[in-house]
């Protein structure tokens, strides 16, 4: 059985790829309550973060969330890029969590979602998204 919110998602992120955290925020509505970013290294380039955010105007307020953490994470390591894979999210009241994995890589890597770790920080801490 699919989890509630988990087709919302997948669809969501089908119009999402690309798209700078900026450009992902709904213009409507007071802004999100940003929570806690769980880290865990899956592997020496494999990441996987779980972020919370307290009502969220749209799955994309999580996306940007996760992809401003795993910027800023992969800048702290020492690459420039990271990779999106995929992002599940689940609501548990008015909180939605994400757990969402990347690659991070000191080059360009090959795929359809890669961030440009200073580009993705600097827009994140333009919008007020925490990079943590």
């Amino acid at each position: 059985m699919m989890p509630k919110g988990a087709f919302v998602a997948g669809f969501a992120g089908l119009f999402l790829m690309g798209c700078d955290p900026a450009e992902r925020m709904d213009a409507g509505g007071p802004p999100p309550e940003y929570g806690t970013v769980e880290t865990r290294l899956l592997d020496d380039d494999l990441v996987q973060f779980i972020v919370t955010v307290e009502d969220p105007r749209s799955p994309a307020d999580l996306t940007a969330f996760a992809d401003c953490a795993a910027a800023q994470y992969a800048l702290v390591r020492g690459y420039n890029f990271a990779r999106h894979l995929r992002t599940n999210l689940r609501e548990k009241g008015s909180m939605w969590v994400a757990d969402a994995v990347y690659t991070i890589s000191p080059a360009l890597p090959q795929g359809l979602r890669t961030l440009d770790a200073e580009v993705i920080v600097a827009a994140c801490q333009e919008n007020g998204i925490p990079t943590v």
